[in-house]
């Protein structure tokens, strides 16, 4: 079992930052790839990054190229997603998530595990 909880959402103004968190518990989450996805108003939830335990191997998709980033801290059991240059795009309930074995891009009934998702709004 695989425990994540999402913190660092909140409202920003367009060009600002945000760094979300999700935190991990379980006896083997290192043997999971983790995501981070969002889901906008009225649209499917999208992949957004993938990150390793071990190796730190990253992903990003096209749409976070350039202005996220995704980092883990191992000693902290945490997972980060750095958003820069936010857009009103960007504006969604962003997640967390954990899938099984090594993973570079994640569809969305992949995962085996959800955190319970942290809102992001971005103002014009």
């Amino acid at each position: 079992q695989v425990q994540l909880v999402e913190s660092g959402g909140g409202l920003v103004q367009a060009g600002g930052s945000v760094r979300l968190s999700c935190a991990a518990s379980g006896r083997t989450f290192t043997s999971y790839t983790m995501g981070w996805f969002r889901q906008a108003p009225g649209k499917e939830r999208e992949f957004v990054a993938s990150i390793t335990w071990i190796g730190g191997g990253t992903y990003h998709a096209d749409s976070a190229k350039g202005r996220f980033t995704v980092s883990r801290d191992n000693a902290k059991k945490t997972v980060y997603l750095q958003m820069d240059s936010l857009k009103p795009e960007d504006t969604a309930v962003y997640f967390c998530a954990a899938v099984m074995g090594v993973k570079l891009t994640i569809k969305s009934d992949e995962p085996q595990y959800w955190g319970q998702g942290t809102q992001v709004t971005v103002s014009s």
